[in-house]
């Protein structure tokens, strides 16, 4: 009888912090519940029209719980959220982070989120720079994706300005965060080694 032998992925040892010029990215712990609903809820007009999680304004118990959720997920590396805040870290700029991860690959799927207060800086696009330089050259993802609404210019100019090729755009993929009666589309763009 012949016996398959299964190798399971070599996940990095993977810091909690990360610096850009302006920006420390940071894993999520539960004592910054209180920034993250002061973020989450000013930018609730903006994030509404494309984020399914922010449709209803965020409380501070459910904000500890998510972000309880979040650490542990770091610590497990399932998934690896990143809190984005000013150089000093004393102000939450948003959140972005590894999603989606299957380390047999390696791959990952960045997302990210600027609050409102923060928009129209480079914010975005100085983090999923630096995550797709981390992703690539520390953590040796051999994939990176981002992915969008196909209606979200903002975001798809992201990939766009940092190289990443579109693959596709997926028809009628989801639904709307604001209407589940509406279907909306998904771009994916890529970077791979």
């Amino acid at each position: 009888m012949l016996r398959r032998m299964i190798t399971l992925p070599t996940v990095p040892t993977i810091p909690t912090e990360f610096r850009t010029e302006r920006l420390l990215l940071r894993a999520p712990r539960p004592e910054d519940a209180q920034a993250q609903v002061d973020a989450v809820n000013a930018s609730l007009p903006e994030l509404r029209q494309w984020m399914v999680w922010a449709q209803e304004p965020q409380t501070l118990e459910a904000a500890r719980e998510n972000l309880t959720q979040g650490h542990a997920a770091y610590a497990d590396a399932s998934n690896l959220r990143l809190m984005v805040w000013n150089a000093e870290g004393t102000e939450l700029i948003g959140s972005s982070g590894f999603h989606a991860l299957d380390w047999r690959v390696p791959k990952a799927e960045i997302g990210y989120w600027i609050a409102t207060a923060h928009t129209g800086h480079g914010y975005a696009q100085e983090v999923a720079q630096a995550l797709t330089d981390i992703g690539l050259n520390t953590l040796g993802f051999r994939r990176i994706e981002i992915r969008c609404d196909a209606d979200n210019e903002r975001s798809a100019r992201i990939p766009r300005r940092l190289g990443y090729t579109l693959d596709a755009t997926l028809k009628n993929d989801g639904v709307a965060a604001t209407d589940p009666t509406h279907l909306r589309d998904t771009m994916i763009f890529s970077v791979t080694r």
